[in-house]
């Protein structure tokens, strides 16, 4: 006989929740793990459940869907249940098993259900590509105004004006604030572009500063408050000029 699938719940709304909970009530091959009313604590929680499947709202307090799906390891076959459907093309994008738009019935959430143990129960297991959650975690037309960071099984939400620079580190970045280092897994490029440009340049193909951090241009060197001297690039001094220039 099969193990029982573990399942978790994170929705805001605690009707939603509820009517999560009396769905799964008639399918014995599953298990609630847990629920959460907020990105961060389904995320957290995650982390040390590890859930073969997550039925996961989008719009939430402290991390949305995307964010707290992003900080997921292992991957979990997602089910997004939200009352948005501009986001339905999102959730494909990242591999999502299905998207249910509130109001849904049980015949629709037994489907979807259905589809997600398959996939959990899957030798390959889902495949949820983490770059392009991060990427779509955020609004559109929006900058990144904070950035969710995984090291373990703590998770550190870090606010976008507080970071010094970042570092690309092959596949990873190194996110520095008040003189520690935070390693994720993103691509320099995706986040510069993900970043207020009017606050985050591209000094050198290596590294991004936050212009609120730097006390002085040198030569080939930005030196920050902190006391960091980053290198820079002639396109980069040239793009950290026009943004100073424009700020007197």
């Amino acid at each position: 006989m099969e193990r029982a699938l573990r399942v978790l719940i994170a929705d805001d709304e605690p009707l939603a929740r509820a009517l999560l909970k009396e769905f799964l009530s008639s399918h014995p091959d599953v298990e609630i793990c847990g629920e959460f009313e907020n990105g961060f604590d389904a995320a957290r929680a995650a982390l040390a459940l590890k859930p073969d499947i997550v039925l996961l709202d989008i719009e939430m307090p402290k991390l949305n869907g995307f964010e707290a799906l992003e900080l997921m390891d292992p991957q979990p076959a997602v089910i997004f249940t939200t009352a948005y459907d501009q986001y339905a093309v999102k959730a494909f994008a990242v591999h999502a098993v299905d998207y249910l738009l509130k109001p849904f019935d049980k015949g629709r959430f037994d489907e979807a259900l259905k589809r997600a143990a398959r996939t959990a129960r899957s030798q390959d297991g889902p495949v949820v590509d983490a770059p392009a959650v991060a990427a779509l975690a955020r609004s559109p037309q929006k900058h990144l105004t904070r950035i969710a960071i995984k090291d373990g099984s703590q998770i550190t939400i870090l606010p976008s004006s507080r970071i010094d620079y970042i570092e690309a580190q092959d596949d990873y970045v190194r996110i520095v604030s008040g003189g520690k280092g935070h390693m994720k897994q993103q691509t320099l490029a995706s986040l510069e572009s993900a970043l207020d440009p009017a606050r985050f340049i591209r000094v050198h193909r290596s590294y991004i500063i936050n212009v609120e951090k730097l006390t002085r241009l040198e030569p080939g060197t930005a030196i920050l408050i902190c006391g960091t001297e980053i290198p820079v690039s002639r396109a980069g001094a040239s793009r950290l000029r026009e943004i100073l220039s424009g700020r007197r």
